[in-house]
């Protein structure tokens, strides 16, 4: 990524780590290792950017500074590119980036490891449904409420705050539950939260409950956090293809990289591999 060889910059404003601040450091690191970065692109105030629009300016490599829910965007959009994706940590839990840097990597070491040449492209499997696909991880079940709760967190709005916490405790207690019926995993009542990890292996599913009020409380606050496997939960399996349904026939609602997104009462799911090159500097690639 030296002067010759431009990229072009993918960043996100509501993003967890796109400060303005971060944004600088990030351009001095780039600047440092020796990185052009030809356009910055500020999603959602700007496109995301296309594959001809990358081809015409001559532009093989476009970074990522953005949470995973603008990555899975922005990469689906990519399909069938020729470049290379460039994913940086610029989002708050950063799933991706870890997966293909792994859990430690800090933004300056990722860049110098891909300035250094020491990267390799690869297309991870991702968690495949009807609504779309997911490399960070896919939640499934009537926790996914607690979605609505992070986003007024994040733009400090207290009473929807509030009113969202409200509404995810009554979905996560009575709402409707999720269980694994093909092949059969887990409990038949079901969970109010299942949750998909994606890996070179197939998907890992961890079923997550809230009974009685002391693990509805550590629940809850894990959800809220989004570090779900802090809360109290069950390891039901490894699966290439899996169907959920409800236990009461209402639409199974799912978060897609954080993004919500409804599905039929019974859907199911598969691992497909990614349709563009991602840079991966961890060994676990």
């Amino acid at each position: 990524m030296a002067d010759d060889n431009p990229i072009w910059l993918l960043t996100n404003s509501r993003s967890g780590s796109n400060s303005e601040r971060a944004i600088a450091a990030l351009e001095t690191h780039c600047r440092d290792r020796g990185f052009s970065i030809a356009r910055k692109i500020g999603f959602p105030d700007d496109d995301l950017p296309t594959a001809e629009e990358l081809d015409a300016a001559g532009i093989g490599r476009l970074a990522i500074f953005t949470g995973d829910g603008t990555l899975n965007a922005a990469i689906t959009q990519l399909r069938g590119w020729g470049g290379q994706i460039a994913v940086l940590p610029g989002g708050t839990m950063n799933l991706l980036s870890k997966r293909l840097h792994g859990p430690d990597a800090a933004l300056e070491t990722i860049i110098e490891r891909i300035a250094s040449g020491a990267t390799r492209a690869v297309r991870p499997l991702m968690a495949r449904c009807e609504k779309g696909d997911a490399l960070a991880g896919l939640l499934a079940g009537p926790g996914t409420s607690w979605a609505s709760v992070r986003e007024a967190m994040r733009d400090f709005d207290i009473p929807a705050m509030a009113e969202g916490t409200s509404d995810a405790l009554a979905e996560t207690t009575g709402g409707s539950m999720v269980r694994v019926c093909g092949p059969r995993l887990g409990k038949d009542e079901g969970y109010p939260l299942i949750e998909f990890t994606p890996s070179h292996r197939g998907m890992q599913l961890d079923a997550f409950h809230a009974e009685g009020a002391g693990e509805l409380l550590q629940q809850s606050w894990a959800l809220l956090r989004r570090n779900f496997r802090e809360g109290p939960h069950t390891r039901l399996g490894l699966v290439d293809e899996v169907t959920l349904e409800t236990c009461d026939g209402a639409p199974l609602e799912v978060l897609i990289d954080g993004e919500p997104a409804t599905l039929p009462p019974k859907a199911t799911f598969t691992v497909a591999p990614c349709e563009v090159d991602l840079l991966a500097t961890h060994h676990g690639f």
